[in-house]
């Protein structure tokens, strides 16, 4: 008999890492997931960002915990890796989430900056996904890992945003994704991604600040930038059994911007 809607969006059982997880995107999807049932252990580089998320999530009945560690550095994610299966058992789903930006005009970009962008949101998803499946899903026959890329991926950016790395290791991420997903295809591990636009975080304060929220929130059809719920039911739908049947995917959360020609 087919399971209902409810079942099929049941993650009780089953056990989350997010990357980036002690605030902002990473935080909302891991709220969302530990709703559903799963339990959660959430990474980022600071302890006490993350003692405080842990406590919130704690405080709304959701299982709940954390590793500190530096999604850019390959000694941090082997480490992180072996931790969280020791801890959590088995990982049935992975968000990576975690990234860096750099805003810089492109002739005048800096190596280094280049490096610690791409370090991070490309190098550090694919060591990371690579661990936890060979430690876990691999052998299982079973997971799901969603990267977060972003719409920023999907093209250039309006004039007066200068992010040439950041752009580029997006793009990289949906490829990587693609990749991925028939790759591991075989082992029954789906691999997805969300793009998500303008969202009121603390990593694009900076450019919603410069470029003005309102002007922003006038560009996208639906006349807003995302919120702290507008991640939560597409991150769920790529985590649980209602996507069993999808992968290799992106789609983007982004009140419309990305559909607009010349966007």
């Amino acid at each position: 008999m087919a399971r209902s809607v409810q079942q099929l969006f049941d993650l009780t059982g089953q056990s989350a890492l997010v990357t980036g997880g002690s605030r902002g995107l990473g935080l909302q999807m891991a709220q969302a997931l530990g709703e559903a049932g799963a339990r959660v252990l959430l990474v980022a580089r600071k302890a006490d960002e993350l003692a405080q998320a842990v406590a919130a999530l704690q405080a709304q009945g959701i299982a709940a915990s954390s590793i500190a560690a530096d999604c850019a550095k390959d000694d941090d994610i082997a480490r992180l890796a072996q931790a969280a299966l020791a801890e959590l058992g088995q990982v049935d789903i992975l968000i990576n989430n975690a990234g860096a930006t750099w805003g810089a005009p492109a002739e005048d970009h800096p190596a280094s900056a280049w490096d610690k962008v791409m370090d991070l949101n490309v190098r550090g998803y694919f060591l990371l996904a690579q661990a936890i499946a060979k430690g876990s899903m691999i052998a299982r026959r079973s997971g799901s890992i969603i990267n977060v890329a972003s719409i920023a991926g999907l093209g250039g950016n309006p004039v007066g945003m200068k992010t040439i790395a950041y752009n580029t290791s997006k793009g990289a991420v949906l490829n990587f994704t693609r990749a991925l997903a028939g790759e591991w295809g075989p082992y029954g591990i789906r691999v997805n991604a969300i793009c998500p636009g303008f969202f009121k975080t603390k990593m694009a304060s900076g450019i919603i600040a410069a470029l003005g929220e309102d002007k922003m929130a006038a560009k996208a059809p639906l006349g807003r930038l995302g919120d702290d719920e507008d991640l939560k039911g597409l991150a769920l739908l790529l985590a649980s059994p209602a996507g069993k049947h999808i992968t290799g995917q992106w789609m983007a959360v982004d009140g419309g911007v990305s559909a607009l020609v010349g966007a």
